[in-house]
């Protein structure tokens, strides 16, 4: 999907050094990729630590995944 956003120099820049990425659109999807990942993870794991999730797969089961 295409769209047009505003960023600023200074956090294009950021962004751009800490993917690694050269090309702004790139650097900008891995930044936004990464953080959709990092916030599941937060709040499946807030989700644990309040007893709100039950999570029964076995040992094997959970290593065979590949999400976290």
């Amino acid at each position: 999907m295409r769209l047009t956003i505003e960023i600023g120099a200074d956090d294009m820049s950021r962004i751009q050094r800490i993917t690694g990425e050269k090309k702004k659109s790139p650097a900008v999807s891995h930044a936004l990729t990464e953080f959709l990942k990092l916030r599941e993870r937060r709040d499946f794991i807030g989700r644990v630590l309040a007893g709100k999730t039950d999570f029964s797969l076995s040992n094997e089961q959970l290593e065979a995944r590949d999400s976290f």
